[in-house]
């Protein structure tokens, strides 16, 4: 192995993936993107060879080869299981023989876990993750990784966008069973989406695979305008979500002081922006008088690969 002059982090999503090569002190050299590498879907091989491409882009852009890396860490969608994670390390080996490039210190990390280190630059604290699924994070200062929730969406996913849309068609469903129940999430459903019978709800929902979680924004349009049934969902949802944050909190907090303040970062398009939503999450954890401190994130999770790479090596 020549001596490690760089490092490269890697966040790998659904619907892109991206790649930065760092020096040793974390300053961004280059940065690549490529294809979504979600391996759970597309495949091992197709992700590992975006991967691979995106190593080889990142250093050809900074005039280094592969053996300089002195380790790379890539947070990938889909890789939350040890068997998962060794299954997608083993695969991009083996591509990378065949491409007869070495790779150093290869550590494979699920998305969730990079998020954490780039939201409080590698110090402890919680992230919570609200998109299409949900999970709560935690690191304390011992470095000891906790976590809520993450059970998919048959079992889990509390406050998500998966699950608040599978409750607001539920209500919509329930509206043109009985017209005596008004929701103003009917119109939205129709004018938004075409759905208003029970042949169109059906057909998307088991024929064409409709995005559950692409109604939360009609959801919260409802919500903000007054609808009772709009905002029962979302008040519920944000009940479920916190109650991952106490759970994650009462793992960290088992040998600390009460009174310890955690940061608290939000993270995912669900709370991307100032709604109903994510207010009604920030009331309920005041409500609760929860020990957290919400901030937004310090780095994206792509930083806080570098940040875990880094650490690799100083250790």
């Amino acid at each position: 192995m020549e001596k490690p002059l760089y490092i490269i982090g890697i966040d790998g999503g659904g619907t892109k993936t991206t790649a930065i090569l760092c020096a040793l002190d974390g300053s961004i050299l280059s940065e690549a993107q490529g294809a979504p590498t979600n391996f759970q879907i597309i495949g091992i091989e197709r992700s590992g060879n975006t991967i691979l491409d995106l190593i080889n882009t990142c250093c050809r852009s900074v005039g280094c080869s592969v053996s300089q890396i002195g380790a790379i860490v890539a947070g990938l969608a889909g890789a939350g299981r040890p068997g998962d994670k060794q299954n997608i390390h083993d695969g991009i080996i083996e591509s990378a023989r065949s491409r007869n490039l070495t790779i150093n210190n290869l550590v494979i990390e699920s998305d969730a876990r990079i998020a954490l280190e780039g939201a409080f630059s590698g110090k402890p604290g919680l992230i919570v993750i609200a998109g299409t699924g949900s999970i709560v994070f935690g690191k304390n200062e011992q470095g000891k990784i906790f976590r809520a929730g993450g059970w998919g969406r048959l079992i889990g996913d509390e406050g998500s966008g998966y699950t608040i849309g599978r409750q607001a068609f539920r209500a919509v469903a329930k509206s043109l069973d009985d017209n005596r129940i008004k929701t103003k999430l009917s119109a939205l459903f129709d004018k938004k989406f075409g759905l208003n019978s029970q042949e169109t709800i059906i057909d998307s929902l088991y024929k064409d695979n409709f995005d559950i979680a692409s109604v939360v924004p009609a959801v919260i349009e409802a919500a903000s305008g007054g609808d009772r049934t709009a905002k029962r969902i979302l008040d519920n949802a944000a009940c479920e979500l916190v109650e991952l944050i106490e759970i994650a909190l009462y793992k960290m907090n088992k040998k600390v002081k009460k009174s310890t303040k955690r940061p608290l970062a939000f993270i995912g398009g669900l709370t991307a922006d100032d709604h109903y939503y994510l207010r009604k999450i920030n009331s309920v954890i005041r409500k609760k008088n929860l020990p957290v401190t919400i901030k937004k994130a310090d780095s994206s999770p792509v930083v806080g690969a570098s940040v875990m790479a880094i650490n690799i090596l100083n250790h």
